[in-house]
């Protein structure tokens, strides 16, 4: 029998866009979807998971490890875009970024108790032509009567790319009074490792509105970043409740490596001189109804690389189905 069936599944879709600010250049577009499994008793033998996810799980069962309530996992499928900032050139442009594209599947195994949550993340994909990402590019531009971007053939060559990623989330205020708004402020600090991306973060969030989910936060497109926690002790649905709520949320990264900004690892390519220290912010509005919720967030991320002229903005929409 399917362990504790009567907690449905969550489905998110991501999509995330500078043309939001006006833009269309460096991380210039991205996509997700994940699946967000029910409460699980393990990663390997609970039939809420399908078998091939099962069989996989043998391998990463040891990855969250600890005292926990209760756990569940994200498939997550997704792809990344990143451009320079002129679109008629057809060389390489040496003091703005590569073109590239990253296209990826990511496990997630998520662990929490009331006020924290563990996250462990293995993405396997590809960097480079094979990321189709010029293909996306092109369809959608030409959708929208947009002008191409010329300098594809000098994007970052085909590379297989892993990441493993840590993320811990605190819970460390949360204020709830009858009749009146409710206020939470959740921190989060991790690191990733692989040829992808390494670095280390940390940061903070604060929500106000009408009615606060008891997830942790709301995320961009990025590893770890899912925010549908593990249902609490006696809570059968993640969305049964309606409210709205707004955030403002921060983060801080120390980068020892970008492959978006470094180049390919294994091959000469188009690189430039990174930032080794960098941070973005972001503010949004979340509504939630019984079975769903969609959330908006604008985000302003500091000068990646040193020859960078501007900051960069860009809009992201989540969709989020209970089924």
């Amino acid at each position: 029998m399917r362990a504790l069936k009567q907690y449905p599944d969550v489905y998110n879709l991501y999509f995330e866009n500078d043309l939001f600010t006006g833009s269309d250049n460096n991380y210039t577009n991205g996509v997700k979807l994940s699946w967000i499994s029910a409460n699980l008793e393990d990663y390997v033998n609970d039939p809420c998971l399908p078998h091939w996810v099962r069989e996989l799980n043998r391998y990463s069962e040891q990855l969250q490890p600890g005292a926990f309530d209760a756990r569940n996992m994200v498939v997550t499928f997704g792809q990344d875009m990143y451009t320079p900032t002129d679109p008629k050139r057809r060389d390489v442009i040496k003091d703005d970024r590569p073109y590239a594209g990253w296209l990826y599947m990511g496990f997630a195994y998520n662990a929490r108790t009331e006020n924290r949550m563990d996250t462990t993340e293995i993405d396997i994909g590809v960097v480079g032509p094979a990321s189709l990402a010029r293909q996306s590019q092109n369809f959608i531009h030409d959708l929208r009567g947009f002008d191409r971007f010329q300098g594809w053939d000098n994007q970052l060559h085909d590379e297989l790319g892993l990441q493993f990623v840590r993320e811990r989330k605190d819970r460390i205020y949360r204020y709830a009074e009858r009749g009146g708004p409710q206020i939470d402020a959740i921190t989060h600090y991790g690191y990733s490792l692989g040829n992808v991306r390494t670095y280390l973060n940390a940061g903070m969030e604060m929500r106000i509105g009408s009615f606060l989910p008891n997830d942790f936060g709301v995320s961009p497109i990025r590893p770890a970043g899912d925010s549908n926690a593990p249902l609490s002790e006696g809570v059968s649905r993640r969305m049964a409740e309606s409210g709205l709520y707004g955030f403002v949320s921060l983060d801080a990264r120390a980068v020892a490596h970008d492959i978006f900004l470094d180049g390919n690892t294994f091959a000469d390519s188009h690189k430039v001189d990174k930032k080794y220290f960098v941070g973005s912010a972001a503010a949004g509005i979340a509504w939630q109804w019984p079975g769903g919720k969609i959330t908006y967030a604008q985000y302003v991320s500091s000068k990646e690389f040193r020859t960078q002229k501007d900051t960069h903005s860009f809009g992201s929409v989540t969709l989020s189905l209970e089924y």
